[in-house]
């Protein structure tokens, strides 16, 4: 099991934004970061966790950690009526991040993952390092 932190953070919404991801695997521990000039806060969980998954081999069993329930009630329960709904939201208005979302989503199709909320600033060691990258990448773009 891949064990993963994602965290997104933008200076201004929108403004430059960043992201960051910890992946623990075997006991060794790998970040990442980068970020936009131009972005929101969304965007920048979204991108954290599709990065987090690009990361890890097709077919593996990932538990993904983000302080985000835009992403996670998203990609485990709204993602399912968007699609049925010809990507309109229950307003009948075209869903925001489309693009990140469709990314998304086909990258867990070919992953066992296992969303997981964890309550963002509160003092959770690897979700503030995934805080950290985030705000570091955010601070390099603006």
């Amino acid at each position: 099991m891949i064990e993963v932190f994602t965290d997104g953070a933008c200076l201004g919404n929108p403004g430059p934004g960043g992201w960051g991801v910890l992946i623990i695997e075997d006991g060794a521990r790998r970040e990442l970061n980068g970020g936009e000039e131009a972005t929101t806060n969304n965007r920048m969980e979204m991108f954290a966790a599709i990065r987090a998954l690009e990361e890890t081999p097709k077919g593996a069993s990932v538990v993904i950690h983000t302080d985000s329930q835009y992403v996670k009630n998203g990609i485990t329960g709204w993602i399912k009526g968007w699609k049925r709904n010809g990507w309109k939201n229950a307003a009948k208005k075209p869903v925001k991040n489309r693009d990140l979302w469709e990314r998304l989503d086909a990258l867990a199709e070919e992953r066992d993952v296992d969303w997981r909320w964890v309550k963002g600033h509160d003092g959770h060691p690897e979700n503030e390092r995934a805080d950290a990258l985030a705000c570091q990448a955010a601070q390099a773009f603006a």
